[in-house]
């Protein structure tokens, strides 16, 4: 897997990591997903460069200009609820992409540490030969995006895979290294170290989805 961590390089993604964060600017719920969404914008930009392109030819009022453009079938699809922010805002940038989404949650039986994800919903078109674009704001331990990849089997074998994430940590990193085939790319804002035992990254930001929707029962 080729790993693209943007938190090596200072820049303005930085400003927005920092406040999604921070426990007095996520009271905002409207200026967190806000924040999700531009992430998620810098991420398609970052992703955009390694596409494949083609030269077209198109009429201006005043002549003709050669261009090259993206010509990838991009597939992108999220973990509902809390990827939704992060996928608005690449539709922002690949606004001619195909949609999915997929239902993804811990089940901890008996309230204990050790959890399974269960996968409920699932609605994506054909994805034989088609670059896919996986978005999901929190890579923890990983085996959300191993079941997501499972059920995205029954639809065909895509071209490439690209994962998208805000903060992810190191261990869910390495876990999908090892699950995801070798020519997958990871795009991810920044990388913490500590995973908790319930499966919680530190320090991480909190429970994305319900910063941004409310919490749910």
């Amino acid at each position: 897997m080729i790993i693209h961590n943007l938190s090596e390089t200072n820049s303005l993604l930085n400003q927005f990591i920092s406040e999604l964060r921070d426990v007095n600017v996520q009271r905002d719920s409207m200026r967190f997903r806000r924040n999700i969404e531009r992430i998620g914008e810098i991420l398609s930009y970052e992703l955009s460069k390694t596409l494949d392109y083609r030269v077209s030819t198109l009429q201006t009022p005043f002549g003709k200009k050669t261009m090259s453009l993206p010509s990838n079938n991009l597939v992108l699809c999220s973990v509902l609820r809390a990827g939704l922010p992060l996928h608005q805002g690449l539709l922002n940038y690949f606004d001619k992409a195909e949609n999915a989404f997929i239902s993804a949650y811990r089940h901890h039986p008996e309230g204990k540490d050790a959890f399974e994800v269960i996968v409920k919903y699932f609605a994506a078109p054909a994805l034989g030969g088609k670059t896919l674009v996986l978005t999901d704001p929190m890579l923890a331990t990983g085996k959300t995006l191993e079941n997501v990849l499972k059920a995205l089997k029954t639809h065909g074998e895509p071209k490439k895979i690209h994962i998208i994430s805000v903060i992810g940590s190191r261990e869910g990193v390495r876990y999908v290294e090892n699950i995801f085939p070798e020519n997958t790319q990871l795009w991810i804002a920044a990388i913490d170290d500590e995973l908790t035992t319930k499966g919680y990254i530190i320090p991480g930001l909190g429970d994305a989805g319900d910063l941004s929707f409310g919490v749910k029962l």
